[in-house]
């Protein structure tokens, strides 16, 4: 959520920051802007009422001890009451209006960081850098990892459509294998890196989705469970971001740092069309999700480690991948600076996006208010978010697939995979 003050103090700032997002805001920071100074106007109007209802008050005592004409002192009451029904009528205005201020601030994207490239869509992103060239597959006609993992056995398409829908798989004898391998390695690593594990609630109210942004623009990429107003998470950033959710940590604490194997369940709405085939985009979907808590001083240095701690387990697992920084018309709704990690596919001769890692500055800890207090300062600061794949399960297994595929059929295992394994081709 924006800084309601910093639209007060510097409107065309914010502006133009959010014009980079390849879309005119100007109509929502005027109307904040309206409905702010009617705010501030009803402010000052209770703060005088109340001064002069404390006034009256304390004439009409003064009066009753010094003995003054009952008449006088009947007037002061009736005249107190006239102001007190008027600090009561001010109250729901108020209210309807920071309503209607939150409301709207709520649908505001984050701004970008004078960092993030300025460009209207994925053709504008900036490429940082690549790795692993060298273990590219060469390979006359690589299979997709669907026509692969069916050829196994291992992949289970039109039997999941069976018994859900679209976009669902099973993971049948060395493909869950495979699936709980990736994983145990991912989590393996990253808390040897000094992540600390959680395993959170799947299900969640609307309040944790509201604080890391999900609510209320993206309620229709989400599964809902309105009889209990719970929600699937599409992801564990979600309750991971909202476990320190309005509380006053200390600098001392921070960085924290959290990582977590959950399902992820997302309706992908927006992607009609999109990946229709395999691995890449399904409704429901593992993922290892790495979230960090820092100062703001820190952020920007935690940034680049965490998309250090994605890289190193495609590392490990030897496929090719490049960095890509989004532009500021690609990047998300809540990111003020966002790195993609995208690996190699051979079947596309592609590569394509297996991990998001974005740094939130203070716009996530405003909307769940999370905050910290450094050592002998008085006051609180909101604190800054970071998030970050480590990585995508099924995608990570379809680059396994189609990055060590063999002639003959069969896949080899990344060396990493082989002792969790216990052996080494699929």
């Amino acid at each position: 959520m924006l800084d309601i003050k910093l639209i007060r103090t510097q409107p065309d700032r914010v502006k133009e920051l959010l014009s980079r997002r390849q879309r005119d805001y100007s109509a929502e920071i005027d109307q904040l802007l309206h409905w702010d100074q009617q705010m501030r106007q009803l402010e000052t109007r209770r703060s005088h009422l109340q001064s002069q209802s404390n006034e009256i008050s304390r004439q009409i005592g003064q009066k009753m001890r010094s003995g003054a004409d009952a008449n006088a002192i009947e007037a002061l009451k009736a005249e107190s009451q006239h102001v007190k029904e008027e600090l009561a009528a001010l109250e729901p205005q108020e209210k309807e209006l920071r309503e209607h201020i939150h409301q709207l601030l709520l649908t505001l994207p984050n701004l970008p960081s004078e960092q993030t490239p300025i460009g209207r869509d994925e053709r504008e992103n900036v490429e940082v850098r690549r790795w692993g060239d060298e273990y590219k597959p060469q390979l006359e006609n690589p299979k997709p990892h669907w026509e692969i993992g069916e050829a196994l056995g291992i992949l289970e398409f039109a039997r999941a459509v069976k018994i859900a829908q679209t976009r669902f798989v099973a993971l049948v004898g060395a493909g869950a294998e495979l699936e709980r391998a990736i994983a145990q390695f991912m989590l393996a690593t990253h808390i040897a890196r000094g992540y600390t594990e959680v395993l959170p609630p799947l299900l969640v109210n609307s309040a944790t989705m509201t604080g890391t942004g999900q609510l209320p623009k993206f309620a229709q990429d989400l599964f809902h469970c309105p009889a209990d107003d719970l929600w699937l998470i599409p992801t564990a950033e979600v309750p991971i971001t909202n476990l320190y959710r309005d509380e006053i940590l200390t600098a001392e604490q921070l960085p924290i740092k959290h990582c977590a194997l959950t399902p992820c369940f997302r309706r992908e709405a927006g992607s009609y069309g999109k990946d229709t085939k395999g691995l890449i985009r399904l409704h429901q979907f593992h993922k290892v999700e790495l979230v960090k808590f820092t100062t703001p001083s820190t952020s920007a240095q935690e940034h680049e480690s965490l998309v250090n701690d994605a890289e190193i387990i495609l590392q490990l697992l030897q496929l090719p991948y490049r960095v890509v920084e989004l532009c500021t018309g690609d990047m998300g709704f809540g990111a003020a600076r966002c790195y993609d990690l995208e690996v190699w596919l051979p079947s596309v001769q592609q590569y394509r996006e297996i991990s998001s890692v974005s740094n939130f500055h203070d716009f996530q800890a405003r909307r769940a208010n999370l905050r910290y207090r450094e050592k002998g300062k008085k006051g609180t600061e909101f604190l800054h978010t970071l998030n970050g794949s480590g990585l995508a399960v099924g995608r990570t297994m379809s680059a396994i697939l189609e990055n060590y595929q063999q002639p003959d059929g069969r896949v080899k295992l990344p060396e990493v995979l082989q002792p969790l394994m216990k052996r080494e081709y699929l």
